[in-house]
């Protein structure tokens, strides 16, 4: 018998409570982090255990050669952790610059993958379970196998002929030549022995060990510039959140080279125009503030050793006064294409029943990355270095040693200096924008949890096009036409409009809220 992958009913999901939660993409994910919990671990020990089997049950989206960024609130402060790699020493950009744009596979957009140790620098400070001990659920789904998921599914296949020509690809992704079909068993044995790895020698192993000289050895047959330095090189940073206030909270986000500040940016115009007007105004403002930021994000950030700016002088209050004082509220003003919409992203958040609170993402970029799958190590490389762009003097131009602007952001928001949620929306040029709806929802708007992230979405796509999902009420869709958006409805679920996951912390416990809109779940104890 056949499998009948429609789902042509509507569905509801309720928010869950509980002392303690772990909310992501993959449910088996978030009972790995559940798990770690149950066993004595903290928040961070649960969503590493978390993140490490999302690189098993989810390798349309992430990977072990990934990069990595986290928000941990420890029941007093807030921590940012940076974990993107640089640009190989020895690439050479300007060989690609005559095509005008970054490829999209292969070596030329791999950067070195930060991700392993910034699990490693989260363990170190925060960790309470042993290192080792993390991997086990990674390792056994990766051995035993496990029934890929609908919607994993869903973009393996679509996916499949992105990547099929690239070395190492297909062999470890595409049994007998096909992707995999919902509910049929899959293993990673190469993924296994690198996990195990991994839990033996540690992140080192990754850097200078043994995986790393499989690493070195298949670019140099392959083609590619990176080398045993590179790896060499990588550190996680530590780093300063920056933040805005909005309708009585404080949001925070992480500097560049990432894109929270377009969150921020966005947030912070919304305050200042002012919310509560009515839906349809409200609505407007919404996406004139967050193609603003858009615009200003896309021109100036990079690595902020190339900024022309510091980043904080893009939240300066006359900054934005100024800019805020550009938002016309009943007229769109015409937008600026954006290149900005790779995918291939997995969120999780965790909360513990001490108090502390993370939030964390990892990614390919472009779902399988560059498509390179490291022989005898179930290790895809990302293609991070796509992001970077071949204008003279832009923070982001491509060049060596250089980390590139990076769309993965991980949310967090405050009360009075106290923890108030960690969230997040993953999908490529999505990101903050989800991030604006998410947070305008549950404290502007009120809605709970799930319903804030059920709700209809807009995307503003590359062209300035504003994508809205089909169940958006038609009034709305009228009026934003009306004051001048160009306005193109979606199917509903469509991957484009992110995916979310959000903690809230309660009273007595937390609120956990996951997407619909992928096989989500939000598991509590």
């Amino acid at each position: 018998m056949s499998l009948d992958t429609r789902f042509p009913y509507t569905s509801r999901r309720v928010a869950q409570f509980g002392t303690a939660s772990v909310a992501t993409s993959q449910p088996v994910a978030a009972q790995a982090g559940i798990a770690t919990l149950a066993a004595g671990g903290n928040a961070v020990d649960a969503a590493l255990a978390t993140a490490m089997t999302l690189t098993v049950v989810e390798p349309t989206m992430n990977g072990l050669g990934g990069d990595l960024f986290a928000l941990v609130h420890d029941g007093a402060n807030l921590h940012g952790l940076n974990s993107s790699g640089r640009s190989a020493k020895a690439w050479q950009p300007e060989r690609l610059a005559a095509a005008g744009t970054m490829p999209m596979t292969g070596w030329d957009t791999v950067t070195v993958p930060g991700q392993v140790r910034g699990w490693e620098a989260l363990h170190s400070r925060f960790g309470r379970l042993a290192w080792g001990d993390l991997f086990e659920t990674a390792i056994r789904y990766a051995t035993d196998g496990f029934l890929v998921p609908h919607v994993v599914a869903l973009h393996w296949a679509m996916q499949a002929n992105w990547f099929r020509d690239v070395p190492g690809f297909a062999e470890t992704f595409l049994p007998a030549g096909l992707a995999p079909e919902p509910g049929a068993r899959f293993r990673n044995p190469y993924l296994a022995s690198s996990l195990q790895c991994l839990a033996q020698e540690g992140a080192d192993a990754f850097y200078r060990g043994r995986l790393a000289s499989q690493i070195v050895a298949f670019a140099e047959e392959t083609g590619g510039s990176m080398d045993k330095g590179d790896l060499e090189s990588h550190a996680a940073e530590w780093v300063e959140p920056m933040s805005v206030d909005f309708a009585g909270a404080t949001i925070h986000e992480l500097p560049p080279n990432g894109q929270g500040l377009t969150a921020l940016i966005a947030l912070a115009l919304i305050e200042r125009v002012g919310f509560g007007r009515n839906a349809a105004t409200d609505l407007h403002v919404e996406i004139e503030a967050t193609r603003r930021a858009r615009e200003i994000v896309a021109r100036t950030v990079g690595d902020p050793q190339s900024m022309r700016m510091a980043p904080a002088a893009l939240l300066d209050g006359a900054v934005l006064d100024r800019l805020a004082g550009g938002i016309d509220p009943e007229r769109a003003r015409p937008a600026e294409p954006i290149a900005n919409e790779g995918w291939g992203t997995v969120y999780l958040c965790a909360a513990d029943s001490e108090g502390m609170m993370v939030s964390l993402i990892q990614s390919n970029y472009r779902g399988f990355g560059s498509g390179l799958v490291v022989p005898g190590t179930g290790i895809t490389l990302h293609n991070r270095g796509s992001c970077f762009v071949f204008e003279k003097g832009h923070p982001n131009e491509a060049k060596p040693c250089k980390r590139p602007f990076n769309t993965i952001i991980p949310g967090f928001m405050t009360r009075n200096g106290r923890p108030l949620a960690t969230f997040g929306v993953m999908g490529g040029g999505m990101q903050p924008q989800g991030h604006v709806q998410i947070a305008a929802r549950l404290l502007a708007r009120g809605e709970n949890v799930q319903a804030a992230i059920d709700a209809p979405r807009w995307r503003i796509a590359d062209d300035g096009t504003l994508m809205v999902e089909e169940d958006l009420p038609e009034a709305l869709v009228s009026d934003l036409c009306r004051r001048g958006h160009q306005v193109v409805r979606q199917p509903r679920w469509d991957y484009q409009f992110g995916a979310a996951q959000v903690i809230v912390r309660r009273d007595d416990g937390y609120e956990a809220g996951t997407e619909s809109r992928r096989d989500g779940c939000a598991a509590v104890i």
